[in-house]
């Protein structure tokens, strides 16, 4: 598999288990969402805005789209986990149609970070990528411990990449409307 491929492929497990975590999400009620819990965040929906926000603020830095550190105002853009569902969701589908477009040679392109008053950073598309990857998976993994601690149980967010796995994600990739 092609480093590019790959890519791709971390693309749609990232949509696919945002979908999991964030259909569960939708099951509890409002106060159990924003409950003070114990993570590096305080509660669920603190949680779920940081890992939008971050998504686009590093897919504004992939693009070149000039919004910079403006895509963390408000901090947490939602209160309710419906309308945060639905606007991760289309950042996951723009994730994955970025990727799509992605060569192996295009993982070098240079990208700019603006990180306030440590000035410009400059990275690349494949160095950008994993770090982002690395980051949801991070921060899911923290919603996932805070929603043992509710009524509703975590989903399983780690059947993706074994072919023997391809059926357990199917439904998910379609409810996306993702190909594998």
């Amino acid at each position: 598999m092609s480093l590019a491929a790959h890519v791709r492929a971390m693309a749609r497990n990232n949509a696919a288990s945002n979908h999991r975590l964030l259909t569960a999400c939708c099951a509890l009620d409002p106060a159990a969402v924003a409950a003070r819990r114990t993570s590096f965040f305080p509660s669920i929906r603190a949680t779920l805005n940081h890992i939008l926000t971050v998504d686009w603020y590093y897919l504004d830095a992939l693009t070149a789209g000039g919004r910079g550190l403006s895509c963390f105002e408000p901090e947490e853009p939602f209160a309710e986990v419906a309308a945060l569902a639905a606007a991760q969701r289309a950042s996951d589908r723009d994730l994955v149609a970025f990727c799509d477009s992605l060569t192996d040679a295009a993982l070098e392109r240079p990208v700019r970070l603006d990180r306030g008053r440590r000035g410009i950073e400059l990275e690349t598309v494949g160095t950008v990528l994993p770090h982002l990857f690395v980051h949801q998976i991070h921060h899911r993994g923290q919603v996932h411990a805070m929603l043992a601690g509710t009524e509703v149980r975590p989903p399983q967010l780690d059947e993706f990449f074994l072919s023997a796995d391809a059926g357990l994600r199917a439904a998910d990739l379609a409810a996306l409307g993702l190909d594998a």
